[in-house]
């Protein structure tokens, strides 16, 4: 592996641990909050009066597992981060369709249709994209040497 291509990893690295403690910020904040509150922490574009309901608890139960999943997202991506760090391939892999496909959801879903402002949720879906976007260039120009199978 040249030195260019551990300098990338270790830049994919340091946009997962951003975008991985993001979302655990966010997991956290909606396991903490009622249930509209909860949903003005997802969609902060949206005007706060509209979304001030008295909802069904099992409407909060969805929410807050929603709010599990933002934690685990995070988690999990952090730590895939520190073995993109340390240059483990199979980490690109398991890193990136944790955070990639957790974030393909919320681009579609929530992103897309304007609900959220551009930092932090926008953001973070160029985040998550350009490490994966790094990393997996890593990933190609290695495949078939023998880092490939660190």
């Amino acid at each position: 592996m040249t030195s260019m291509q551990e300098t990338l990893l270790k830049a994919a690295a340091v946009l997962w641990i951003i975008w991985g403690l993001v979302h655990l910020l966010a997991g956290v904040i909606v396991l903490t909050s009622d249930a509209s509150a909860g949903f003005h922490a997802i969609a902060d574009a949206v005007d706060p009066d509209t979304i001030q309901h008295e909802y069904a608890p099992s409407v909060g139960g969805i929410l807050k597992q929603h709010g599990w999943n933002l934690a685990w997202f995070g988690l999990a991506t952090a730590i895939g981060a520190i073995f993109i760090w340390r240059q483990n391939l199979t980490a690109i892999w398991v890193t990136g369709m944790i955070g990639g496909l957790a974030d393909l959801g919320y681009l579609l879903f929530v992103d897309l249709p304007g609900y959220v402002n551009f930092f932090p949720g926008t953001l973070m879906t160029f985040v998550s994209g350009t490490a994966i976007a790094i990393s997996f260039w890593v990933w190609f120009a290695t495949r078939g040497t023998s880092q490939s199978a660190i």
